[in-house]
């Protein structure tokens, strides 16, 4: 996307005792949480470990995630339950080495629970003690209307030195700076005695009915009986405004001071938009969807704890602006016009939200100047991780490609530009020159863009997403690509380890090398490739 006024443009698996059966499931979500052989040779290790496993009868394990080293080594991470009640603070994390091999258990759960999970007091009874409680503490804790019980769930809470039996009980309120208290509050379910509280802050599952990526979950907050938009507690609380087409005066623009913030999104049940225009909810929802996915990319993928870095977030600003087809990262948030209508839609699809996003990693990392070929860089960074958030994300009703921007293009679902052939959209070059550096960035990126699918994907021809892809090389050049997870990994390492604000293309030559000789060894398949890519390129 452009820039205007110099922003930035555009299981479940049980398993008891060591001699009883194991048996496969799914997650508690409903859907395979990992590999099949990954959990089921976790739990093999389990059973074939029992004091490891901290074995009990009556109890099981449910799969929650898997990671997969890239030497094949797997870690997979477990919740526990005891007679069916979850035990917090119980789950696990199996190691398997490479050659699948037992590699031990991370876990607190210091011994087998060998408590009785027989209930002594009635639920209503532990939640009269938290009522009480809260009334008690309501002065020093700073926390308002805290005096209605949400839920009370029998459960074993092993967080201490001794695992107990205890009513869980969550009340609602709102804590003294305005933001939303959930208070789980446990009680011993023997005794009645309030055993500890920890405060939650309160998420909400919602959905958004989205313009171009269908019917998608979103995590919205509450405020009395409206919810609004917004991440609590996760995502560094990222939320989105609606500037009701207004834009920033002139001071804003020149001085960043006195911006508009917008009025944020709210609705009256969990579910924002309808899927239109009509509804002004549902380009923020795509905005949300975007920004949480690309959040979600950078922490899963790179390990990045959002835009920043420190977990801070940021917001989106939606309808800004009559008639505005751009959408730009100013430092602090994204903003998005809604098109002109006729050629091109609301700017909110899932690769732009994750371009702009990247413009502020990008801005926290490297830093790359954003004019001549540092600022192609910084372009094409943008292009490169907004394509891999649509990948990451692998929303069917957006499959993805390597085109930018092909959902709001109404006419011809093109996009702005292409990676696997740039020079498609009239302007962008697939080979450096030394006039390459005289482009505007939105065209000079074209050169990291054609890398980038060559490292990835490779040459010639193929259909990714449902959509034709051809790419040639600039040398006669045939490559085959190391895959999208590895080129991506290298391009975040070169970018956030070894980029600085001036980097050129020759400078990104040297710092992909590096970073693929980190990640995969000096002489290995990646970083050849790498090599052979930029010469594909004309960057020697």
């Amino acid at each position: 996307m452009r820039r205007t006024a110099g922003l930035a443009a555009f299981a479940v698996a049980a398993a008891t005792a060591a001699a009883l059966p194991l048996t496969t499931a799914t997650s508690a979500q409903g859907a395979p949480s990992a590999r099949p052989d990954a959990i089921g040779a976790a739990l093999a290790g389990l059973e074939a470990h029992p004091g490891a496993a901290r074995a009990a009868e009556g109890q099981a394990f449910v799969a929650r995630e898997t990671i997969t080293d890239a030497d094949g080594s797997t870690h997979v991470r477990f919740d526990r339950t005891l007679d069916g009640l979850r035990v917090v603070g119980g789950d696990l994390v199996v190691h398997r080495g490479a050659a699948d091999g037992w590699a031990g258990v991370s876990q607190t759960l210091a011994a087998p629970l060998t408590l009785g999970t027989d209930a002594g007091i009635a639920s209503a009874t532990a939640t009269r003690a938290v009522l009480a409680r809260n009334a008690r503490n309501a002065r020093t804790a700073g926390i308002r209307g805290d005096d209605a019980a949400e839920s009370s769930e029998l459960v074993v809470d092993a967080t201490g030195a001794t695992p107990r039996l205890a009513w869980q009980v969550v009340t609602g309120g709102t804590q003294a700076d305005g933001t939303p208290s959930r208070l789980a509050t446990y009680v011993d379910a023997r005794t009645g005695t309030v055993i500890r509280s920890e405060q939650q802050i309160v998420n909400v599952d919602g959905t958004g009915q989205t313009l171009y990526s269908g019917s998608v979950p979103l995590s919205v907050t509450q405020s009395g009986s409206t919810y609004q938009l917004k991440n609590a507690g996760v995502r560094g609380n990222t939320y989105t405004t609606d500037m009701k087409n207004a834009e920033d005066s002139i001071l804003c623009q020149l001085f960043g001071s006195g911006c508009a913030t917008g009025t944020l999104i709210t609705s009256t049940t969990t579910t924002f938009g309808n899927g239109q225009n009509s509804n002004r909810a549902t380009a923020g929802a795509d905005a949300q969807y975007g920004s949480n996915e690309t959040w979600d990319y950078f922490q899963t993928t790179h390990g990045r704890n959002g835009i920043f870095n420190n977990g801070t977030g940021s917001y989106n600003r939606v309808h800004y602006g009559q008639n505005y087809v751009n959408a730009f990262w100013d430092g602090t948030k994204m903003t998005y016009g809604d098109g002109d209508g006729v050629n091109f839609g609301p700017l909110v699809s899932l690769d732009v939200a994750g371009h702009e996003m990247s413009h502020g990693v990008t801005e926290n990392s490297a830093n790359l100047t954003y004019s001549g070929e540092s600022g192609g860089l910084n372009e094409s960074t943008s292009d490169i991780f907004g394509t891999m958030v649509e990948f990451y994300a692998a929303n069917a009703n957006d499959p993805a490609d390597y085109l930018i921007g092909e959902e709001f293009d109404l006419k011809n679902h093109v996009g702005f530009r292409r990676m696997d052939n740039p020079i498609a959209d009239g302007s962008s070059p697939n080979c450096y020159s030394s006039n390459t550096k005289n482009l505007d960035v939105h065209y000079s990126s074209g050169v990291g863009n054609h890398f980038f699918y060559l490292l990835a994907e490779g040459s010639g021809a193929k259909t990714i997403g449902g959509v034709a892809h051809s790419s040639s090389t600039c040398n006669g050049s045939t490559i085959t690509g190391i895959g999208r997870d590895a080129a991506g990994k290298i391009w975040y390492r070169a970018l956030t380890v070894y980029m600085t604000s001036g980097t050129t293309y020759a400078g990104a030559r040297t710092a992909t090398l590096n970073a693929a000789r980190d990640l995969y060894g000096a002489g290995s398949v990646q970083q050849n490739t790498v090599a052979a890519a930029w010469s594909a390129v004309s960057v020697g």
